[in-house]
């Protein structure tokens, strides 16, 4: 691939799956995406020690999982054991061998020039950089770079994940326009192990809307449908915009995945939730109607580490809830806060 291919791809991509859904349904579902994945594996290989040093301090845990090497010859080694998608390096010579490779994934390369001068970028990219910095560059412009490497890094591993997938996964629920049960089955397990790894808060709410049946029943599945669209509608514009997000878990079960947010804030959110899908009422096929939910939470004020298949009690609890609310007579929120060491 040519030095700077890589947006290309992604372009051709995103404009191809844009047919098949809307730019905020696709940026959103991205954005979940990104969140949950770990920082991509890197390779810091440089000649000059004191700036590998500078470079290793620049660079935080979560922005890339690197290793630090100085010879070449070994970089290629490792590389070649395990695939690497972002290579930072002061070695045109490097780069070249790396362009050289006849493979089907290539690396994001991010070549850091002698001098910050014209000659020095013209260089690497001719070698087949996809980024150049100078070795003088300002420490902002140098975590920008950084930053942007990590970025396309990030997004090639979606687009890859999701066309490897062969549209086995169907992100979207059709009817409402949310987050499908198959990517809530997906990616709320990565939310919890993304919140277990740097020991964040996060929270599940639950909610299905009261007697449903009886709105088919008496209006017409038609009438139905339309009050499942505004449901959806009504929880995803009370929520953060690029980090909670909304799944259709069930006929009219949806889950609603708040993402650093503790037991607290997240009852508050699912209180106002309640609120919010209960009023004004709902007009459907020229019908007005009143229409209400119940809502089970569970929250963690900081997700542990270690413990297997802790996304499925979560999701175990949180359902326990919401069959409370609705035996304790419906349009309620049910709570409980999930310890590192239980209930």
């Amino acid at each position: 691939m040519r030095a700077g291919g890589h947006t290309t791809v992604i372009q051709r991509i995103l404009e191809r799956r844009a047919a098949e859904a809307t730019p905020e349904e696709t940026t959103a579902t991205i954005a979940v995406m990104l969140r949950v994945m770990p920082p991509p594996r890197a390779l810091l290989v440089c000649q000059d020690a004191p700036l590998l040093e500078q470079l290793a301090r620049r660079i935080p845990p979560d922005m890339l999982d690197y290793e630090s090497l100085a010879d070449e010859d070994d970089a290629l080694r490792r590389f070649e054991s395990e695939f690497r998608p972002v290579v930072v390096t002061d070695s045109l010579e490097l780069v070249r061998r790396l362009r050289a490779r006849a493979a089907v994934r290539t690396p994001f390369i991010l070549y850091v020039a002698p001098l910050d001068d014209t000659a020095g970028r013209e260089a690497g990219f001719a070698a087949g950089a996809d980024e150049c910095v100078g070795r003088r560059t300002s420490s902002r412009e140098l975590d920008a770079r950084l930053a942007a490497a990590r970025r396309i890094a990030e997004l090639e591993s979606v687009l890859r994940v999701t066309l490897a997938e062969n549209r086995k996964l169907s992100a979207t629920d059709d009817l409402t326009r949310v987050n499908s049960r198959r990517f809530f089955s997906k990616h709320f397990p990565r939310e919890v192990e993304r919140a277990a790894r740097y020991g964040r808060a996060l929270s599940l709410v639950l909610c299905d809307i009261d007697l449903f049946k009886s709105i088919n029943d008496t209006h017409g599945h038609p009438c139905g449908d339309q009050v499942l669209r505004e449901f959806g509608a009504r929880l995803q514009l009370s929520l953060r915009r690029g980090i909670d997000w909304v799944a259709r878990i069930g006929g009219e079960e949806f889950a609603v995945v708040l993402p650093e947010t503790g037991y607290q804030q997240a009852l508050d959110v699912a209180r106002k939730l309640r609120a919010v899908v209960a009023q004004p009422p709902y007009t459907a096929e020229g019908k007005t109607m009143e229409v209400t939910a119940s809502f089970g939470l569970c929250g963690l004020d900081r997700v542990p580490g270690g413990e297997r298949r802790l996304a499925e009690r979560v999701l175990k609890i949180a359902d326990a809830a919401l069959y409370r609310s609705k035996n304790a007579g419906r349009n309620r929120v049910t709570a409980t806060m999930l310890n590192a060491t239980g209930e």
